[in-house]
């Protein structure tokens, strides 16, 4: 039975994907991380320098919300920085069994590798054109959600976007011609999904519908002309692509756990009549 300041896999993995996930905090050693450099979805990885004190006491001052420290087998070094956080006030649990637990029972991690551009602090910074619709709202949220819940998003002019990604050190996405884009019939969520190795029936079943939607192949499922009809009602009631963004997070929070929780469930209107089938 895990300790009372441990969270399992099955509990975190319901978390994970939702705007109620904790901030999770892979603190393996550096030679230890770099023979599977693979991360928890969303997880941020500690290096040997970032767990000096110093350097601690600065993380931890930035720190909001709960956290998950993961290491290799739940052992101290996750233990440790777990009790350090709840000393200084922050809610904190360490993953019972660690990475290699996590690993060993199929779940889901991902190739961190594959991000080349972070700003100053560390962030992944991403840039696309402006005036999205579906793919350049869905992956945003893909990142935030599985990837980097601190990313940034720049929309900028459809010519400017490799420019703007040259200046600031940031990667394009979702425009012709670069990595983060449409390849052969799938779209830039497609991509992603791919290139961060990131494989779940949620996941899969979401793609899907975002790609019928994006690729206006309606055909593909049921859903997908609920969310191009959805989004281009975002499209219109808001005139910053920030501020789109932050809305549409919401639509595919709900896309996402209609996809992992609710695919069988119906609804239909009680009568409330005596006797009635409820």
């Amino acid at each position: 039975m895990p300790a009372l300041d441990a969270i399992t896999n099955d509990k975190l993995l319901k978390l994970i994907g939702t705007p109620r996930c904790p901030v999770i905090l892979d603190n393996r050693r550096d030679p230890i991380r770099a023979e599977d450099p693979r991360l928890l979805p969303g997880a941020r990885a500690l290096s040997d320098a970032e767990m000096e004190p110093a350097a601690l006491d600065a993380l931890i001052a930035n720190l909001t919300g709960p956290v998950i420290v993961v290491c290799a087998e739940g052992h101290g070094r996750s233990q440790g920085l777990a009790a350090l956080l709840r000393s200084r006030g922050i809610a904190a649990e360490y993953l019972d069994q660690g990475h290699n637990g996590w690993r060993d029972a199929g779940l889901p991690l991902i190739n961190a590798d594959r991000i080349t551009g972070r700003d100053r602090q560390g962030r992944s910074l991403w840039i696309t054109r402006s005036r999205p619709k579906i793919d350049r709202i869905a992956c945003p949220w893909l990142i935030r959600r599985f990837v980097d819940p601190r990313a940034v998003f720049l929309y900028v002019a459809p010519t400017e976007v490799v420019n703007v990604a040259d200046l600031l050190g940031g990667m394009p996405f979702d425009i012709e011609g670069v990595f983060w884009s449409h390849r052969d019939e799938t779209c830039t969520f497609d991509t992603m999904l791919a290139e961060f190795g990131l494989f779940t029936p949620a996941l899969d079943r979401l793609a899907t519908i975002v790609r019928g939607a994006d690729t206006a192949r309606p055909e593909l499922a049921p859903e997908v002309p609920g969310l191009l009809a959805a989004s281009l009602g975002l499209s219109r009631m808001y005139a910053g692509d920030l501020d789109q963004l932050e809305a549409g997070m919401g639509l595919y929070d709900a896309f996402y756990r209609w996809c992992r929780d609710a695919t069988e469930e119906t609804h239909n209107w009680p009568t409330n009549k005596p006797g009635a089938a409820t």
